[in-house]
């Protein structure tokens, strides 16, 4: 590798709650995607890429920290007051970056937590992404259903007047007197909810939480898409000269889904389809911003998701009613929450014109091993106890016919974890319902063991653990192994 190429530019482009299947480059016909796909014929489209997690929060946690989810108690799905879950000052994959020399920027969905149990809406924040890696950052705190529905850039809310103050609660016993939600308050929703989410009104849609005061920091769901997109652009445009990373983390396709009126009707799916679409336009902004200040060559762009695909996940949107033949997951079982691969086994293209070994990979390769990887291609050693979990297959993630890694391992929702050993899945047995009633996902839980060859078996129809027995012990007591030690690199 020469020395101009050792320092490329690097965008991870990660979509929330995205399935296998959602994207025309991977088969999808009812959603075309051409900016996505034009990353996946000028890179790497692989099989097997992972999401560490079924959810948002620990998948996110593993990408920024190289470590797995399940080692942090406080890495589930958080509400959107919650603190900071990665330590301020933590070895994260940004600051690893920033050491070799990156300008380091988030826009977007964060949903790691703000502050330090001193959380206050209208003063210099505590503990946000700017202490963790990110020289810049522009964000929203959780997720597009929860409150507060406001940005914040760096550590202050934008746009907040300071003599109409933030309030925030998650407690429905102290919900704000006069403030509408969707219990109470239906006729005044623009979009039903279906479960949850009937907490404080904003923007005509229910949320999860209550919140008062901020009015004109408020967002407008429909043109989230261009204040996003703008970030990111100006973002790759002021730090053209010099090395950068950017993480840019959509909110589509997750709820509310309120695309633009511009992609409204873009589908025969409803608004999960539109969405979608609105999201491959903006990859197509920030990928044409590349090509015009010519820098395409020298930048690494990933486009992977959080976890898998959700219909029904608490608005009335007809996702379900409209998908026709549409299959989110692809030809995977399950789908967000779920212990079956279509929780965790997500759309993962990396594109380098001109270095990567174009094509497409069976490579088994997770989303936390970004950390170990591009560390050691810009020649930054890992300190102790970095990245803990984090391989580099560097030599996967460049070239199409290169191995990655032998062993994965995954969870589904409240840390339940799944075992990946070469062809094979194991899913340990686990209390708990086998669907989740609400979202109508298989969530895989079995009183039995489970045992899958997924290379001959991608949909998990049969369950093998009875034939297998020795298998199933021995994945048992390496999944076990793994549990209790410190690393698995």
């Amino acid at each position: 590798m020469s020395e101009a190429a050792k320092k490329p530019n690097i965008i991870i482009m990660y979509a929330d709650d995205l399935g296998y299947g959602d994207l025309s480059c991977y088969g999808a016909t009812d959603i075309q995607t051409p900016n996505i796909d034009r990353l996946a014929a000028s890179g790497i489209k692989f099989h097997q890429g992972y999401a560490t997690a079924a959810t948002c929060t620990p998948s996110r946690f593993s990408l920024l920290t190289g470590s797995y989810p399940w080692r942090n108690p406080r890495a589930n799905i958080l509400p959107g007051d919650a603190p900071i879950i990665i330590d301020p000052g933590s070895a994260t994959f940004p600051e690893r970056m920033r050491k070799g020399g990156y300008k380091t920027g988030i826009v977007g969905k964060w949903h790691l937590g703000l502050g330090q149990n001193d959380l206050n809406w209208n003063a210099d924040i505590s503990a946000t992404p700017n202490d963790v890696g990110f020289d810049y950052s522009y964000i929203m705190a959780a997720t597009n259903d929860r409150v507060p529905c406001v940005y914040l850039e760096n550590r202050n809310v934008v746009d907040l007047d300071p003599n109409d103050p933030i309030e925030v609660t998650y407690k429905w016993e102290e919900a704000y007197e006069g403030v509408p939600t969707g219990r109470h308050n239906p006729e005044l929703l623009s979009m039903n909810y279906s479960h949850g989410h009937d907490g404080t009104i904003v923007n005509g849609v229910s949320r999860i939480g209550h919140m008062r005061g901020g009015e004109k920091a408020l967002w407008t769901d429909e043109t989230m898409v261009d204040v996003f997109t703008e970030k990111a652009v100006d973002f790759v445009t002021q730090h053209k000269d010099e090395p950068f990373f950017l993480y840019y983390a959509f909110h589509q396709p997750h709820v509310p889904r309120l695309p633009a009126p511009r992609f409204k009707g873009a589908t025969n799916l409803g608004p999960r389809g539109d969405v979608i679409v609105e999201m491959d336009w903006a990859v197509g902004e920030l990928l044409n911003k590349l090509e015009e200040l010519g820098i395409s060559d020298n930048t690494i762009v990933i486009f992977s998701s959080d976890n898998g695909p959700v219909l029904d996940d608490g608005y009335e949107d007809q996702a379900e009613a409209l998908k026709g033949t549409h299959k989110a997951a692809g030809p995977l079982r399950g789908g967000k929450y779920s212990l079956f691969d279509g929780g965790t086994r997500v759309p993962f293209i990396v594109s380098w014109p001109g270095t990567v070994n174009v094509g497409e990979s069976d490579a088994l390769v997770c989303q936390h091993d970004f950390h170990a990887s591009f560390a050691a291609m810009i020649d930054q050693p890992l300190e102790d106890n970095e990245a803990p979990d984090s391989a580099n297959v560097l030599s996967a993630l460049l070239d199409a016919s290169a191995k990655g890694r032998d062993e994965l391992v995954v969870e589904g929702i409240r840390a339940k974890t799944v075992f990946r050993q070469g062809d094979w899945a194991y899913i340990p047995p686990y209390e708990g319902p086998a669907m989740n009633e609400h979202t109508n996902t298989e969530l895989g839980n079995a009183p039995y063991p489970q045992l899958y060859n997924l290379s001959l078996d991608i949909g998990q129809i049969t369950n093998v653990a009875e034939m297998e027995t020795d298998r199933v012990q021995e994945m048992q007591s390496s999944l076990d192994a793994i549990h209790a030690s410190t690393s698995t690199r």
